[in-house]
């Protein structure tokens, strides 16, 4: 999708109240800087049903080794800074600095949370979106680790399914995601299934150790 397939809106300021308003709406933020603030509802939406995530042999023989530990909200900061590092694959990044900001009080708030991945007590991959009712945003993943991303992700999903979450708004289509199991639904469909699932009560306020409440207690477990 090219970045002005989509926009709906442009200004605005990274407030934790407006972010919360804009998402409900089925909108979301793609900045090109903190003074260029785009806002996104693009016509196809890139979507994930949380039971329908694909996991490859190769990531099922890692996962079943248990090398990795895994987490939730205990490292929220961490990961977000680490989604918006500048990499060799990754040569500019849409999380600005007050978007961060903003999405630091949404975690403070209950509303953000963050997957980590950790290697001998070292953050090695992650990702962190935002919750409401039972829809869960993606927004960003990252990994300092071989395949550590794609475990975060097979985590959140496995542990959305079992909460009962309607599904994962990936937002814009990519192979990689496609691999993973996402589909794209029409604008019209997917606002009318947001709507239905940001309507039902979600999980409030930290989910620290939730993992285990569903049965997760190490990475063999998302098998």
């Amino acid at each position: 999708m090219s970045k002005d397939h989509g926009i709906v809106a442009i200004g605005g300021e990274f407030e934790p109240d407006l972010l919360l308003r804009i998402y409900k709406q089925g909108i979301f933020p793609w900045p090109e800087n903190d003074h260029v603030k785009l806002w996104f509802c693009p016509p196809e939406r890139c979507v994930l049903e949380p039971e329908k995530v694909k996991m490859s042999k190769s990531i099922k023989s890692l996962i079943l080794k248990n090398e990795f530990q895994i987490s939730i909200d205990k490292a929220f900061a961490q990961v977000i800074d680490n989604c918006s590092k500048l990499t060799k694959s990754r040569e500019s990044t849409w999380i600005t600095p007050k978007l961060k900001q903003a999405f630091i009080s949404l975690h403070e708030m209950g509303y953000a949370h963050s997957f980590e991945v950790w290697q001998n007590e070292e953050l090695v991959g992650g990702l962190y979106g935002l919750a409401i009712g039972k829809q869960f945003s993606g927004e960003s993943m990252f990994h300092s680790r071989s395949n550590a991303s794609k475990v975060a992700f097979l985590f959140l999903n496995r542990f959305l399914a079992a909460n009962d979450f309607q599904f994962l708004d990936c937002q814009v289509w990519t192979e990689h995601l496609h691999s993973l199991g996402a589909e794209e639904w029409e604008r019209d469909l997917f606002l009318q299934k947001h709507a239905k699932a940001i309507s039902q009560k979600g999980l409030e306020g930290s989910w620290v150790g939730l993992e285990e409440t569903v049965g997760i207690y190490q990475t063999s477990d998302l098998i």
